[in-house]
């Protein structure tokens, strides 16, 4: 409170920015003093910081890991404009049982791709999932589905993804560009609207175990969120991360348009425990 709000003090329609000090250096002495508090009382990280948020912290349940297997996006040089498709192990009964699903999925579909399409398109992405020359988001998730059936766990593993819809929206059309790497230019049939890209989702959600859509719209494009949300939110996790940025006021907002129903957490996008 005193490194944010009085040492730095700067402001804008969002709440404290952090632009005197820099959000990185508030962050740091942040986890610093977090982690500091946390040994003076003689309990673990985890513990104390559930006793800041005024949380129970007698009874945890570990995360379901997420593997990002599937890269594409502004994260990978080949056609994807989804930037990840990941695994989802939510049938595993324990944490250890999930890696290992999550390990022999991602070596099962470095096969399926070896197979496919080359010892070249093995090469993986920013974040370490493969980034195959697929066409297009269908056969991404068909090359996925295929290794998930091969090594047996398909009644165990759901499907996530991060669409980073930002990364191919254009402001003045309104419209979000599916093929927005193509040499040269994209066809029409690819540029969709908001209510166009909520039926192509539903397409997903009914052929394939989708469970999670992280970022679908552009990170503004609050109508949208809505909209999607009211349609499928009872039976999707819609994951609001550039739409969210961890900020309180974003958050507050989301709630009060009903934009999501998850978000993404993270200590870095706003600058403090």
């Amino acid at each position: 409170k005193i490194m944010v709000e009085v040492l730095d003090g700067t402001q804008n329609e969002w709440g404290w920015c952090k632009s005197k000090l820099g959000a990185n250096a508030i962050l740091a002495v942040s986890m610093a003093v977090c982690r500091a508090g946390a040994a003076a009382s003689g309990m673990p990280l985890y513990k104390y910081i559930a006793i800041l948020a005024s949380k129970p912290f007698d009874t945890y349940v570990m995360p379901v890991p997420s593997f990002n297997v599937i890269n594409g996006g502004s994260h990978a040089g080949n056609r994807l404009a989804c930037q990840e498709f990941m695994i989802l192990p939510v049938g595993a009964s324990s944490f250890r049982e999930a890696m290992q699903i999550g390990t022999e999925v991602y070596h099962t579909l470095k096969g399926v791709i070896k197979k496919k399409y080359g010892q070249d398109a093995c090469n993986v992405g920013d974040e370490g999932g493969f980034a195959p020359s697929v066409q297009d988001n269908n056969e991404a998730l068909d090359v996925l589905m295929e290794a998930i059936v091969l090594c047996g766990h398909e009644a165990k593993v759901k499907i996530g993804t991060d669409v980073a819809a930002s990364e191919f929206y254009n402001a003045d059309t309104k419209k979000y560009d599916l093929d927005f790497k193509a040499p040269g230019g994209s066809p029409d049939e690819m540029k969709k609207t908001a209510d166009e890209m909520i039926e192509y989702y539903k397409i997903w959600l009914q052929k394939y175990p989708l469970v999670s859509i992280e970022d679908p719209f552009d990170q503004d494009d609050w109508e949208a969120y809505t909209k999607f949300q009211a349609e499928v939110g009872d039976s999707a996790q819609i994951v609001g991360d550039d739409l969210l940025v961890t900020n309180p006021k974003r958050v507050a907002k989301a709630l009060e348009v009903k934009a999501c129903n998850a978000l993404l957490l993270k200590v870095n996008q706003i600058g403090s425990i």
